[in-house]
């Protein structure tokens, strides 16, 4: 028994005629019939009575042709239900979406691309975690997550994850812009950060680990104002002049209250997206995926400020599941 079959069956019991329903099938009308036998051949009886027909000449339905009326067009129904919901999956009007990423790139950059991914597929129900990138890697491999957006250690991240670098990003020196100025325009080395307090973020962030490695690799020790903030706690504390932050570029787009001086030697970090290797994407995560590279691809020519920022990925995403 095949679904044609019923749709072929369901056509002559509306119609009660062979011709005119080979002709709402699109068939001819000897394919039709032949179907309609095919079918009352595996139930084991006739569904038509051929030899009787109305006053209009229409064809009647046997007693197995009335019972099995009803099953045939529920399971036509059923089979167009199917169709429906993966063409809504497909279609992305449903789905979930479970991201994950730093509170820095949470500010910086993911806050974005979730509002252009919301506008396009508003159906879409997004979840975000926002957490330091080791408890990050620890939910994707948990399933607990689809993607995220992660800083690669200089040891790498674990190897059962899928890793698509990003970004790579400077780090400079935030500082109130009514503030002290660097002793060099525009620069300053570790040395010269060291004679500054520092505004530090809470154990666990990599800006904090960054930080504090710039420091012991120059011999100096860290100053602090304030310890243990979150990243919009420590952008409002450097704009109030409390002290200075080393912070990523995209940070300084759109605050006009932040002085950025660069580092010398230069600090950097690469932001890759990340997910686990051995599940493939859905159609909801694989238009997530596609829209945070629109935007990455979009990030040098964003804002006012001088942002040193190398996208590392250009290209389409990975497939789908089929």
């Amino acid at each position: 028994m095949t679904l044609l079959q019923l749709a072929y069956f369901v056509a002559l019991a509306d119609v009660r005629n062979f011709t005119r329903a080979a002709e709402q099938c699109g068939v001819a009308q000897p394919t039709l019939s032949r179907q309609v036998r095919a079918l009352e051949e595996q139930l084991g009886a006739p569904l038509v009575d051929r030899a009787k027909s109305g006053g209009r000449g229409e064809l009647a339905l046997t007693p197995a042709g009335e019972a099995v009326l009803p099953l045939a067009r529920r399971m036509l129904a059923d089979s167009e239900g199917a169709r429906t919901a993966v063409a809504e999956l497909i279609g992305l009007r449903r789905g979930r979406v479970r991201v994950g990423a730093t509170p820095s790139l949470c500010v910086g950059l993911l806050a974005d691309v979730l509002r252009l991914f919301h506008q396009r597929h508003p159906a879409i129900h997004l979840e975000l975690a926002e957490n330091g990138s080791q408890l990050l890697v620890r939910d994707l491999l948990r399933g607990e997550l689809d993607e995220a957006l992660v800083i690669v250690p200089p040891a790498g991240l674990d190897p059962s994850l899928s890793v698509m670098p990003l970004l790579r990003e400077r780090l400079s020196v935030a500082s109130a812009r009514s503030g002290q100025a660097p002793a060099r325009r525009g620069s300053m080395s570790v040395s010269e950060l060291a004679r500054r307090e520092l505004v530090m973020f809470r154990s666990g962030y990599d800006l904090r680990e960054v930080t504090l490695r710039a420091y012991r690799e120059a011999g100096v020790t860290p100053r602090f104002a304030v310890e243990g903030g979150e990243m919009d706690a420590v952008l409002r504390l450097v704009e109030n002049d409390t002290g200075v932050a080393v912070v990523p570029d995209l940070m300084f787009i759109g605050r006009p209250r932040l002085r950025r001086t660069t580092l010398i030697p230069p600090l950097y970090r690469t932001v890759a997206l990340a997910r686990r290797a051995d599940v493939a994407a859905s159609h909801a995560t694989a238009a997530f995926r596609d829209t945070l590279l629109s935007f990455v691809r979009t990030l040098p020519a964003i804002g006012s400020v001088d942002a040193d920022v190398t996208v590392l990925r250009r290209e389409a995403p990975d497939p789908v599941t089929p």
